[in-house]
């Protein structure tokens, strides 16, 4: 790993930028994410800011299930995000429709339209959970990839 990937890697970690995109909850998810966002949960703590803009934010956390109508516009402010990017999809709607599954005009989960890197079920969920998921996320972003393991020329033991 070179030490400019190093240096990107670190910086995307310790400060990513997130951006909140609602396709169409009931807002008790969106509550949610924004009371993660208050002092007393203190997502700042971790170096996440919350952006008004998809060109300068890292990771996108939706909410709500995906109609036929915002499909488009999701899947726009997602190419407008700048690579690497991550989704963390907030709630039972997001992650697979939730009540809305097999309505006429639901797609179901997030991931239908758009990759998704994380999942916080819940209906709403706390923003502990909201939390947790997103710093996992970045978790995977700090650890190193593990080597192959390779089980040629090793004798078994009798």
């Amino acid at each position: 790993m070179s030490v400019l990937s190093r240096v990107m890697t670190w910086a995307r970690v310790k400060s990513p930028w997130i951006i909140h995109f609602n396709t169409g909850a009931c807002n008790a998810c969106d509550i949610e994410i924004v009371a993660a966002l208050t002092p007393r949960f203190d997502l700042e703590r971790f170096g996440i800011l919350l952006k008004g803009t998809p060109r300068h934010a890292d990771v996108m956390v939706c909410s709500g299930s995906v109609s036929r109508q915002i499909e488009d516009r999701l899947r726009r402010i997602y190419e407008q995000m700048p690579e690497p990017k991550f989704v963390v999809a907030v709630g039972a709607c997001a992650c697979s429709g939730g009540v809305f599954q097999g309505c006429y005009n639901v797609r179901s989960g997030i991931d239908k339209v758009i990759p998704v890197s994380a999942y916080v079920p819940g209906c709403p969920p706390r923003p502990e959970a909201i939390i947790d998921g997103v710093v996992k996320l970045l978790g995977t972003l700090q650890a190193p990839p593990k080597p192959p393991i390779r089980t040629v020329g090793i004798a078994p033991q009798p």
